[in-house]
């Protein structure tokens, strides 16, 4: 019987080998890095932060403004950057799948008809009319496996499910980024609202000190050259408010392509800048490693180049593979299904590269190096993590501390401009006094509002640099990505786990 041997062959070499299998090269461990105990600047800004303010869920909302969170989310469903982004990660999802089949055999299946002419021996001529006509038919089946003995192919799928996990966590960058780039955007649109309106209030106070200016050359009072300075004063602010519109078109053209749609059909209504800057715990520094998805790209990165280390070693040694074929073969169709015509074959295979001139130590040496330098980027990217935070809370305590002494300018400069301006009505000052005051209140004015939109953009920063509502448990397990199909796009907040 054909049975018994051919089954006979495969199971003692399939079972030593599979006895056999272990994985060469070094198992991955993480590489330490270097980590504070607490942010230098968090200590020398607030001792300690209530948790209430701490945003819980997705981290926009500590700005509790409706329209900010309805366009942030905004970004998962039409934002082409995140959809490409999408699409790449659905390619390493791909290229897991494609080596994860390599772990099993290939079974291949072929049916073939040959006909063929023959010399005819009494004309010794293959042509015309003399030869013998013969068909053959035959159906056959093969299968090949190379069984990993060494762990070959599961350090390559150990390296892709890393590169994979790489993916993911770039993509969860790249939403992070496109999320604050937006709330930054919105933040400013909104400063520009509120500039627009302090410059529009001023310039209907400007308006009326016009009016009193003129009445009073109308009655001789003061001269023509008071008068072309309120005029002055006047159209210049009405020019500075024009001109904001042209940064405020600017924001919402850049948020609007932030959500996937065309400038032109997207507008945000003016709105008086009513947002708090909120207070953000930085938490402890090493919880950054688990909450910034660059620094889990990075550490990803490193246990993909670590595999590439076993995958390079287990070149060293011999590859197994086990071939088997059966079939039928017979030059009569109707009985080519028969005992007599059964043919097959089965055997191991062992196949090693006996002499290659150095080759195979120098792709271990380039692995380990490419591993070596994983590990300095990862430590490079986990300095940078610090350094972003750090930065960022450096410039929310020196912006909060400008802003306590600006709002005390501010309150003497409209104080000074008050008395000055009843002192030219009474005659004692002449008006240049009045307008370098007026000049001076409009531009503390302008300064608290700038240090306050500067305070509202390094928040955004600061939560940012702290990952967002991200953290590293959101990237996706082996069996996630084995059972991902690569076919069908995934929606943007399902690719990364919502914030939690």
């Amino acid at each position: 019987m054909m049975r018994s041997p051919f089954v006979a062959g495969l199971v003692p070499w399939t079972a030593a080998l599979l006895l056999a299998g272990c994985m060469v090269g070094p198992d991955y461990a993480r590489a330490p890095a270097v980590v504070p105990e607490k942010f230098k600047e968090q200590g020398i800004w607030k001792v300690a932060q209530p948790l209430d303010e701490a945003p819980r869920g997705a981290w926009w909302t500590i700005y509790k403004d409706p329209l900010l969170d309805q366009l942030v989310r905004q970004i998962d469903i039409d934002n082409q950057t995140l959809k490409a982004a999408e699409a790449a990660y659905r390619d390493t999802v791909a290229v897991v799948q494609q080596a994860q089949s390599t772990l099993f055999p290939t079974v291949t299946a072929s049916a073939t008809d040959r006909t063929s002419r023959g010399v005819n021996p009494s004309s010794g001529a293959a042509g015309g009319g003399g030869g013998n006509v013969r068909s053959l038919y035959s159906l056959s089946a093969s299968a090949s496996w190379t069984i990993d003995v060494w762990g070959r192919i599961r350090r390559i799928i150990e390296g892709d499910i890393a590169s994979a996990q790489v993916s993911a966590a770039d993509l969860a960058a790249a939403r992070l980024s496109a999320q604050g780039a937006l709330a930054s955007a919105y933040l400013q649109l909104r400063v520009q609202d509120e500039l627009k309106r302090l410059l529009d209030s001023s310039a209907e106070a400007y308006a009326q000190s016009l009016q009193i200016v003129r009445n009073q050359y109308a009655s001789g009072v003061v001269g023509r050259s008071d008068v072309a300075q309120a005029e002055t004063q006047l159209k210049s602010t009405q020019a500075q408010a024009i001109n904001t519109g042209v940064q405020r078109a600017q924001l919402e053209h850049a948020i609007a392509v932030l959500i996937g749609l065309p400038p032109a059909s997207f507008q945000i209504d003016p709105e008086p800048l009513a947002l708090e800057v909120p207070q953000i715990p930085a938490g402890v520094p090493s919880t950054l490693l688990q909450r910034r998805p660059d620094i889990a790209a990075a550490e990803r990165q490193m246990q993909a180049a670590n595999a590439q280390i076993g995958v390079a070693i287990a070149a060293y040694y011999p590859d197994f593979t086990l071939a088997a074929s059966v079939g039928y073969s017979n030059s009569i169709l109707a009985r080519l299904i028969q005992e007599p015509n059964q043919f097959w074959s089965v055997g191991p295979a062992l196949a090693a590269t006996v002499l290659d001139a150095g080759a195979r130590s120098a792709q271990v040496a380039q692995a380990r190096a490419l591993h070596e330098q994983a590990v300095a980027n990862y430590r490079q990217t986990v300095l940078t993590g610090f350094q972003q935070v750090e930065d960022q809370l450096a410039a929310l305590r020196v912006l909060a501390e400008q802003a306590g002494i600006q709002a005390e300018a501010l309150t003497a400069a409209r104080e000074a401009e008050r008395l000055i301006f009843n002192q030219y009505r009474a005659g004692t000052v002449s008006f240049t006094n009045v307008v370098v005051a007026q000049t001076a209140a409009l531009s503390n004015a302008q300064t608290a509002l700038t240090i306050r939109g500067s305070r509202l953009t390094a928040s955004v920063s600061l939560l940012q640099a702290l990952g967002g509502s991200w953290d590293a448990s959101q990237l996706p397990t082996r069996e996630q990505i084995i059972d991902t199909d690569p076919r069908t796009p995934i929606p943007i907040s399902a690719t990364v786990a919502p914030p939690r």
